[in-house]
């Protein structure tokens, strides 16, 4: 039998197993069903497969740290896949920190500090599994360290093409709204154009777990109603700032909208609990 990605309930109870018998119930996670606009090749081939599944499940605590998993040939008869599938799910996991195997001991869930949380498929499967207000709050304090010093350094080292690119981004997130996959695209953009033009690599390096966090934070936000607060302004007065080559206008502003942008977040969960 083939893996088929619609997990059933006693499917996602199986995975709990180490023994095949279905333990007792858990409670369902909701998943946003939108995806991360900036999203790696193997972001997208791995949507739906056994390695995002147990990830989630892993993320959302289903699977807690120290789980020990069945054995390999049992486990794989289980929930109905070839052991090759599995040790492929259990091999892409691994590499992200979630699992380790050992001789003798098998596979078991790694401690949480182990686990890889900025790797853009994390961050998009955290979202999937309902972030906790910490991990929240987590994310919204790395951008808070980094986004204004870069957005200071921006505004010194951009070039005039950097500040066209800006200009034409913050346009079309004002034309097509951040309600739209133009405009979250667009945002996006923006923000990688800042980044850039700090023409630091190691802050540069940093740019992949930062668009997905704007990305999946953006989506979260949204999720059951429209924006609350309209972000454009924010946006606009950073461009400005590193427009005019205003390093601590350009800080200001950014550490703004990062503050905002936390209070809409924290807002929106409020209102799903």
């Amino acid at each position: 039998m083939l893996w088929d990605t619609r997990v059933t309930a006693d499917r996602r109870d199986m995975l709990h197993s180490k023994n095949g018998r279905v333990p007792p119930k858990v409670s369902d996670h909701s998943a946003i069903a939108a995806g991360t606009l900036i999203q790696a090749a193997s972001g997208r081939r791995l949507k739906g497969s056994l390695a995002q599944q147990l990830a989630v499940m892993i993320l959302s605590g289903e699977l807690p740290e120290g789980h020990v998993f069945p054995n390999e040939i049992d486990y794989a008869r289980q929930i109905g896949v070839s052991r090759s599938v599995l040790r492929e799910a259990f091999r892409i996991i691994a590499a992200k920190g979630l699992v380790n195997g050992r001789p003798k001991t098998g596979t078991r869930v790694s401690p949480r500090r182990q686990w890889s949380l900025l790797d853009p498929d994390l961050l998009a499967w955290q979202f999937e599994a309902e972030p906790s207000r910490k991990f929240l709050r987590d994310l919204f304090e790395l951008r808070m360290l980094v986004e204004p010093g870069a957005a200071a350094l921006a505004a010194t080292r951009r070039s005039k093409k950097q500040v066209i690119a800006m200009r034409s981004a913050l346009d079309s997130m004002a034309l097509h709204g951040l309600s739209t996959e133009q405009g979250r695209l667009a945002d996006q953009q923006f923000h990688m154009i800042m980044l850039e033009s700090t023409g630091n690599d190691a802050i540069i390096a940093l740019a992949s777990c930062i668009m997905a966090a704007i990305a999946w934070t953006t989506l979260y936000k949204q999720r059951k109603r429209g924006l609350i607060r309209d972000p454009i302004p924010d946006h606009r007065n950073l461009f400005d700032a590193i427009a005019a080559a205003d390093s601590a206008a350009a800080r200001d502003a950014m550490s703004e909208l990062v503050r905002l942008a936390l209070a809409d977040t924290e807002r929106s969960l409020r209102k799903r609990a």
